[in-house]
């Protein structure tokens, strides 16, 4: 829904409303798996890169049913980085979340990584950006215009400068919100996700 309010399909660069998302091996990749699913049901295009595919039954369902809906998947990642910015309008990383370890990315997310560092169209990560930390963020990391905070925003978010940060976390549970004391955004009418717009957000 976030990518629908701030990139829609009239709006995008090219004839063609291609989105490449690009899946680590964990949980942030699932959620890459649900949005591809997500964004071909609104119409737009998007290939999937999902180069070390988790063994976890749930996982292996959400790439048959994106699979089912004829969404394709690349065998490699382009290292010409020019190819992936003529080709796509925009890029969804989904490589790394929360649990990964900071300073110790392994293959393949490393190079994805240097890869992504140099892509020019507009980056969306989901929940942190891949290869920050997730309280101290990362300065030598990517940059995307987009910032998605699954649940609540993360520590790291204070430290990121793109021009969208939405919270999608109308889901938690009351008792959850008030276990962890999270300062939940006011959600208008059926919305399930707020932009911050200005100020930083509050953890």
């Amino acid at each position: 829904m976030a990518v629908t309010k701030v990139y829609p399909l009239k709006t995008l660069a090219r004839k063609q409303p291609t989105v490449l998302i690009i899946c680590g091996p964990e949980q942030n990749g699932a959620i890459g798996l649900v949005c591809a699913r997500n964004l071909r049901s609104y119409d737009y295009e998007p290939t999937i890169f999902y180069p070390k595919r988790s063994l976890d039954v749930m996982y292996k369902d959400l790439t048959i049913q994106c699979e089912k809906m004829d969404i394709p998947f690349l065998s490699y990642l382009p290292t010409e980085v020019q190819l992936i910015n003529d080709a796509y309008n925009l890029v969804v990383d989904a490589v790394l979340g929360i649990e990964a370890e900071f300073g110790e990315v392994k293959e393949p997310c490393a190079s994805i990584l240097t890869t992504m560092k140099q892509i020019k169209i507009p980056i969306i990560s989901l929940d942190i950006p891949s290869g920050w930390d997730a309280d101290a963020g990362n300065p030598e990391g990517i940059y995307p215009e987009m910032l998605i905070s699954l649940a609540a925003p993360k520590k790291c978010a204070l430290q990121f400068t793109g021009k969208h940060h939405f919270i999608a976390g109308r889901f938690l549970p009351y008792d959850v919100q008030k276990k962890f004391e999270l300062n939940s955004p006011v959600y208008p009418g059926t919305e399930c996700l707020v932009e911050i717009k200005e100020g930083k957000p509050t953890l």
